[in-house]
């Protein structure tokens, strides 16, 4: 069976995917608060907060921020509690 390209003219693998085009195993982010040591995160802190918060005020997933899961949803739940408080915007722009 012939290879699928996208209407794009791009690639695609198998699964429907892109390929990827760099070579070796992918490295994953680790997580800002266990290499801290940080066990809970402090919805007070806005500038830490704001590194998981995009420009247009959503918040930033997993794959992105490198944070291991109990810490993105503490993130989220703090980001919720400073919006919450009028410490965060719930939008910009």
């Amino acid at each position: 069976m012939a290879q699928r390209t996208d209407k794009r003219g791009g690639d695609r693998d198998q699964r429907g995917g892109r390929k990827r085009t760099q070579a070796g195993p992918i490295k994953r982010k680790s997580c800002f608060f266990c290499k801290e040591k940080i066990d809970e995160i402090d919805y007070k802190n806005i500038n830490q907060l704001r590194r998981y918060v995009s420009e247009k005020g959503k918040i930033r997933n997993r794959r992105i921020t490198g944070a291991c899961r109990r810490h993105q949803r503490q993130v989220a739940v703090a980001v919720k509690r400073a919006r919450e408080m009028a410490l965060l915007p719930y939008v910009t722009g």
